[in-house]
């Protein structure tokens, strides 16, 4: 049997016995979208199939940097950091495609945990969405990322300073550049063709050393599970040949920051295309232009899931290829929603808001809820912009917050997000963003410290 193949519990016993596996690896992705894991053993993983397996709950309780929140409450030091129970996905079976014979399972919080869940919450949108309205979203991530010869050593070393890309300057859609780095490419495009994570297409783009690898499109939980599992596995291939690979929204001020596009359309019940009307302008649906109308109505509310790091806000600036404003056009790539015309199959939204840093899970949740919501209470959009956003000046229920603390005020007054996502989702994310916020805030920067230290 082929790991994709496996498609329930006893699938995945049978694969297991037939490799001779004496143990399996485990994971699930946690509020930023980490891949959290642990080898278990094959007669563990035996009775995870069936009872699910303990992971400590501090997985939805700390940060990037695994410091503690203080400021939640569905986990800490009042509560003991218990296990949190974890179901396997027998579906998600993949074997990992280097010398390592083994065989990898994502898992989903249950119990209390399955409330803060980023993939549990992404499933119970696409539950919500196909009982209420009958729609299945089909999804697929676009990644922009930098490249360095480094190490996770040599740049704690440099103090992530003088860092060197894997090529100088800009030389977007070079060939000349992804023939000289072709161990690479080649290594990347067959780990996802064997992870089950295809890509469609894989170049340069503008900048030292950044690659844009948009991967194919699914079913939008399994598109989900393939843009995480990308993000993980682009750095794994990339260390295992001497060099980093990163997902920050914006590394520095001298280049745009990186992009994490998602195209999303909409088929019904029957598997019908909803978003193409050749009779409408634009060939946009009522379906669709409702979707975008929500999409655009709710973005300023729902940002911190969709820019949830200090440094997305260093990429939300005028000019350097990302929107500043809640607003949408027709093939148009200065807006944070682009509508890309086409035939029933290909009609779709463009959701350019979106960075390299966000959890997929997390984020096409906010993106899809929105435009589930639009639909249901029938939103129109305000008018397209013609021409070049930044130009353009918008009203002021348009405008997005300018920093992740605002953002994270703006999601926990938010009624739609309560409504759809939970109290304990909304309250626990939010608070996980203020302390990301409060973080930041008790470190003195290089800029302060030039600016400052001798002269004011």
């Amino acid at each position: 049997m082929e790991p994709r193949q496996v498609r329930s519990a006893a699938d995945a016993r049978l694969i297991v016995a037939e490799r001779e596996l004496s143990h399996v690896k485990v994971g699930a992705f946690d509020i930023d979208g980490i891949l959290r894991g642990k080898y278990i053993s094959a007669k563990k993983f035996e009775s995870a199939l069936t009872d699910g397996f303990g992971f400590c709950d501090v997985v939805l309780g700390w940060d990037s940097k695994d410091q503690l929140y203080d400021n939640v409450k569905f986990t800490g030091w009042h509560t003991g950091y218990p296990d949190a129970n974890v179901r396997v996905l027998p579906e998600s079976c993949r074997s990992l495609p280097w010398e390592e014979p083994m065989l990898f399972f994502l898992g989903e919080f249950t119990g209390a945990g399955e409330r803060i869940c980023p993939r549990g919450l992404l499933r119970r949108v696409l539950e919500r969405g196909e009982k209420k309205l009958g729609l299945v979203p089909y999804s697929g991530f676009e990644y922009e990322f930098f490249v360095f010869a480094e190490t996770p050593d040599s740049v704690r070393e440099k103090h992530y300073r003088d860092m060197r890309p894997i090529a100088p300057d800009s030389f977007g859609y070079s060939v000349i550049r992804n023939s000289v780095w072709s161990d690479f490419y080649r290594a990347l495009l067959d780990t996802c063709e064997r992870m089950d994570m295809s890509i469609e297409g894989l170049h340069e783009e503008t900048g030292p050393g950044v690659i844009e690898a948009a991967i194919a499109v699914d079913g939008a939980l399994a598109a989900a599970d393939k843009a995480a599992l990308f993000k993980t596995f682009c750095k794994v291939v990339a260390q295992r040949r001497g060099l980093m690979a990163t997902f920050m929204a914006k590394w520095s001020k001298d280049w745009p920051g990186q992009s994490g596009h998602i195209h999303m359309s909409l088929k019904n019940s029957a598997g019908t295309p909803v978003f193409h009307d050749a009779s409408k302008p634009h060939s946009m649906s009522d379906t669709q232009r409702w979707f975008v109308g929500g999409q655009q109505k709710l973005m300023p509310e729902l940002l911190a899931m969709i820019a949830p790091t200090v440094n997305s806000y260093r990429r939300l600036i005028p000019g350097f290829w990302a929107p500043t404003d809640s607003a949408w056009s027709v093939d148009n790539r200065t807006t944070s929603l682009r509508v890309i015309p086409g035939s029933p199959k290909s009609q779709r939204v463009e959701y350019r808001i979106a960075a390299a840093d966000a959890n997929p899970y997390v984020i096409l949740s906010a993106a899809l809820a929105s435009g589930f919501w639009g639909i249901e209470n029938r939103v129109e959009p305000e008018p397209m912009v013609e021409g070049n956003a930044y130009e353009k000046r918008f009203p002021e229920h348009l405008a997005l917050p300018r920093t992740l603390w605002d953002s994270a005020q703006r999601l926990k007054s938010s009624r739609m997000a309560r409504d759809w996502f939970g109290d304990e989702f909304v309250d626990h994310y939010a608070a996980s963003r203020e302390w990301e916020e409060r973080e930041f805030r008790r470190h003195i920067s290089d800029w302060e410290l030039a600016r400052y230290f001798e002269i004011i």
